[in-house]
């Protein structure tokens, strides 16, 4: 495979003779700073808490079977990125298909959507009431739209609503639909509206012109962590350093810049600073240099947390799909990934299946607080109850938990980000990227382009904004200004506890 190397730029000559540039995270965005930076020669040293890197997007690897935590499909359309993604995993990068359904009322429903399956799911009496349901919504007056079910409902008709949306939104944000904002389902709906899912459903995708309905994307042989396993031996291999077990302790913030960071228990003076952790934690570490309502910002942001139970099956795989949608308010369980599917290598044994039931919960919940054996056995029982595989085949099982997964958009995030930006403007030397480092829901390819931009800011001398490496605006080509869901935001124990915590 033919791949595009990134042009090595000679660093700026305020670094010479300076100290090393300090990563702060080993996730995606923190590796991606770390590679750049020690592949044009500048000293860097990555640290992470944890002993493996990847953060959010790592692969967790038990008994040789490997588990992708909330499914990384390598699909962008930046190609600063996907050059980058090649160079790094050459021909480790395989390209598989996208397969995924949506499970409801009791049957499986092809996504993207697919005329004949629809008819023959629905049958004549569901497809008539949505039909009706729906046309019913074109012609009424639109009414009140406060909230995400108005909203949907005023478009799709109130069954299609029932369906479609409602069970697994409420699982993905942990309220009612009637607590989601109107605005929100407005810009992440637009998307993918009636006509352009029934339009790709009957004349097909031409050209991935429907951003939620692409039919392939790369995925690393051995799961996401590979990329970020493989970037960190190159950051080594290049002169840089790679630092696990290594959390941060404290920044010493003085006169407008990090003059030190202390990091697995040594003490280092950067020359700068690129920072992926959670944007509370960075808050924290700095301790008194920043100010009391910076602080309070701070402990304002919340965060919505998931974990995976992944099973090991004796038999067949499941399903063919990479993963599939559970629309069924019976079960707790919101998505099913299917590792296979992801890549073969992920599943050391041909005559097992391993499946990854996804749990979104918050931290502290009663979903959460469940013991690890407890977690197996409702995933057991809820794959049964789906109809998907009787419980005695379920050989074993293996429980993650992800804290600090999602950044919440509550009616009050604006303002506190805000607060803590402002603060963060008078740090000369530091820069935040990345998902929690920018509390913005990115996903990998986004993330990777805010380090690319912080590394240019640094090497280049160049003044790019990161805030401004908008989410959606690598889809969609434009600007779009992110709305936040929640009409009352659920309190969370994060908010509750101290700003620096296990996950720096």
């Amino acid at each position: 495979m033919s791949t595009v190397e990134f042009d090595v730029v000679r660093p700026s000559s305020d670094l010479a003779g300076k100290g090393p540039v300090a990563v702060l995270g080993g996730g995606p965005a923190g590796l991606t700073a770390g590679y750049l930076l020690a592949k044009q020669g500048v000293p860097v040293i990555v640290f992470e808490a944890e002993d493996q890197v990847g953060g959010l997007a790592k692969t967790e690897v038990r008994d040789g079977y490997r588990f992708d935590l909330g499914g990384h499909r390598f699909f962008t359309k930046s190609k600063e990125v996907d050059d980058l993604w090649h160079e790094v995993m050459r021909e480790e990068f395989l390209l598989r298909p996208r397969m995924s359904r949506i499970f409801w009322n009791g049957k499986f429903l092809d996504y993207p959507l697919s005329g004949m399956d629809v008819i023959r799911k629905l049958g004549p009496v569901e497809l008539t009431r949505a039909g009706l349901s729906y046309l019913w919504a074109l012609v009424k007056p639109k009414g009140r739209e406060d909230n995400f079910e108005q909203w949907v409902s005023n478009r799709f008709g109130k069954r299609l609503f029932n369906l479609f949306f409602k069970s697994y939104t409420e699982k993905v944000w942990g309220v009612p639909t009637s607590e989601i904002r109107a605005e929100w389902a407005a810009q992440r709906i637009k998307g993918l509206s009636f006509f352009s899912a029934a339009k790709a459903a009957f004349f097909g995708n031409k050209g991935d012109k429907v951003k939620s309905l692409i039919t392939q994307f790369h995925y690393p042989r051995f799961g996401p962590g590979q990329m970020w396993e493989t970037m960190a031996d190159e950051i080594i291999a290049s002169g840089g350093e790679v630092r696990l077990n290594a959390p941060v302790e404290e920044l010493e913030v003085r006169d407008g810049r990090v003059a030190a960071v202390v990091a697995g228990g040594e003490r280092i003076e950067p020359s700068e600073v690129i920072s992926s952790l959670p944007l509370r934690a960075t808050v924290g570490l700095a301790g008194a240099a920043a100010a009391g309502d910076v602080q309070a910002a701070a402990q304002g942001l919340r965060y919505r947390d998931f974990l995976t139970v992944a099973l090991v099956i004796d038999g067949e795989d499941l399903f063919p799909d990479n993963w599939i949608y559970i629309h069924d308010p019976s079960v707790h369980v919101g998505r099913i990934q299917n590792y296979r599917s992801w890549s073969p290598w992920m599943v050391p044994d041909e005559s097992k299946a391993c499946v990854g039931l996804e749990y979104f919960c918050f931290s502290g919940d009663e979903l959460w607080e469940m013991d690890d054996d407890a977690l197996v056995e409702l995933a057991k029982a809820e794959l049964e109850q789906l109809g998907l595989v009787a419980r005695e085949k379920v050989e074993g099982g293996f429980v993650t938990r992800v804290p600090l997964a999602y950044p919440m958009y509550d009616a009050d995030y604006s303002q506190r980000v805000d607060a803590i930006r402002g603060w963060l403007e008078g740090v000369s030397n530091l820069q935040q990227v990345g998902r929690n480092g920018l509390h913005r829901y990115n996903n990998s390819d986004h993330s990777m382009l805010t380090a690319i931009r912080a590394v240019d800011n640094i090497v280049a001398g160049a003044k790019h904004d990161i805030w401004a490496v908008n989410a959606e605006s690598v889809y969609h080509e434009e600007d779009v200004k992110d709305e936040q869901p929640y009409k009352r935001a659920p309190e969370t124990r994060s908010m509750r506890e101290p700003l620096v915590s296990s996950e720096s």
